[in-house]
């Protein structure tokens, strides 16, 4: 009889464990928050629909797909950055966890989740007393300069960041009495912005994980960035030439292949850490795919955070997967300015991700274009687009003649 009990006692527990991880987080919208530095909180949005996972900031829906559930543990990867929001479910409307790069030997980044919840930073808002919206030129710690570029309706606040590497893709947030804020996730690392606005200035601080940065800012709707085709210079006399690894085969690649011969050639420099690059990957995928016949290659130039063909060619796979990438990429190294300055010294320098190099169908470089300003920058992107297409119209056009060593125009 004792031993039947026994049974009974742990038929029972055993019942309660499964029930216990039965406990599934709702589908539909939560709001998140990171603890960052100083003690600040990033507020972020994602909707949940079971196995597929959708990071929400302004008009983006950044697709997050494999979420899986053992046990109390949610697991939502974000495979293009190398990420992971680890959470314990605490109850069907409660998560909570790290946000972690998973090369990464740090902690990672904490957050607590809820469901039900679709604002950003706050769910009663007071009215704005001033306005952001327009373009502001922006000053990190007093000599990051960086471009604002705001939309306002009434409270609500969306825009994003310029630089001459890029844009910081889409933030979202609100303006409440004279004070502002505005935060970004995209799986690749939470981001901050606060601060006050008075007339035409505006302070305040930028915000991530590891720190608090001063943040001051004019408004100027004449605000602009340099030329992109204008930073990055080819080199008198150096010949603009690679050979470099296919990242998938290991097989050896080279500028001067028969494949590029009499073709325009589009090299890019990328990584799959650089969001940049992944806007530009998104771009150039479709573009390609619809534009190869025309006599046209793209060659992404891959540069990771690990000098390790292993490393690099998994990271790649999931690069080419979910942007649907049909044109050569290449492991060029570890992403260290020395290196990639190194292997491309043709190039004035090499610290921007992207950098993309126009070829010429006879091997001459046409134009470099130094960063990419991504569909967050709104008219910035679409009169890149433009361009890119006249760009290509014109240099597809040329005649064909015998290739040369690629050297500057």
């Amino acid at each position: 009889m004792r031993h039947t009990r026994l049974l009974i006692v742990g038929f029972v527990w055993l019942g309660c464990l499964a029930v216990q991880a039965q406990i599934k987080p709702q589908t539909g919208f939560w709001r998140g928050v990171f603890t960052m530095a100083g003690g600040h909180t990033a507020p972020f949005n994602l909707e949940l629909t079971g196995k597929t996972a959708y990071l929400l900031n302004g008009t983006e829906r950044f697709e997050l797909k494999n979420v899986t559930q053992r046990g109390d543990s949610l697991i939502i990867p974000v495979d293009v950055y190398n990420t992971v929001l680890a959470a314990k479910v605490e109850d069907a409307k409660t998560l909570s966890g790290v946000f972690k790069h998973l090369e990464s030997p740090t902690t990672g980044v904490p957050f607590r989740m809820e469901h039900g919840k679709r604002y950003r930073f706050v769910e009663n808002q007071a009215a704005p007393v001033v306005s952001m919206h327009g373009k502001w030129d922006i000053l990190i710690d007093e000599k990051i300069k960086l471009i604002g570029v705001f939309e306002q309706h009434g409270s609500k606040l969306t825009g994003t960041f310029l630089s001459t590497g890029g844009d910081m893709r889409y933030y979202e947030g609100s303006v409440q009495n004279d004070e502002f804020a505005l935060s970004a996730f995209d799986g690749s690392n939470p981001q901050l912005f606060i601060g006050k606005i008075s007339g035409n200035e505006l302070s305040g601080s930028f915000v991530n994980s590891r720190q608090v940065r001063s943040l001051k800012g004019t408004r100027n709707a004449q605000a602009a960035l340099p030329d992109a085709y204008s930073l990055t210079k080819m080199r008198e006399g150096i010949p603009f030439t690679f050979t470099f690894p296919d990242g998938f085969t290991g097989k050896l690649v080279s500028l001067s292949d028969p494949k590029y011969k009499n073709k325009v050639v589009i090299v890019t420099t990328m990584g799959s850490w650089c969001h940049n690059c992944m806007d530009e990957a998104a771009f150039l995928a479709p573009w390609y795919k619809a534009n190869k016949d025309r006599g046209v290659e793209i060659i992404g130039l891959a540069f990771e955070v690990k000098n390790d063909p292993v490393f690099a060619k998994a990271r790649l796979e999931t690069v080419k997967k979910r942007y649907q990438i049909g044109y050569d990429m290449l492991f060029a190294g570890i992403a260290d300015e020395k290196h990639a300055s190194a292997v491309l010294p043709a190039l004035s320098e090499m610290s921007v991700y992207p950098t993309t190099i126009y070829v010429r169908r006879n091997g001459e470089v046409a134009k470099v274009h130094t960063g990419y300003s991504g569909p967050a920058t709104g008219q910035y992107y679409e009169a890149f687009i433009k361009e890119f297409n006249a760009e290509m119209d014109q240099l597809l056009n040329e005649p064909i003649s015998d290739r040369a060593p690629g050297k500057a125009n």
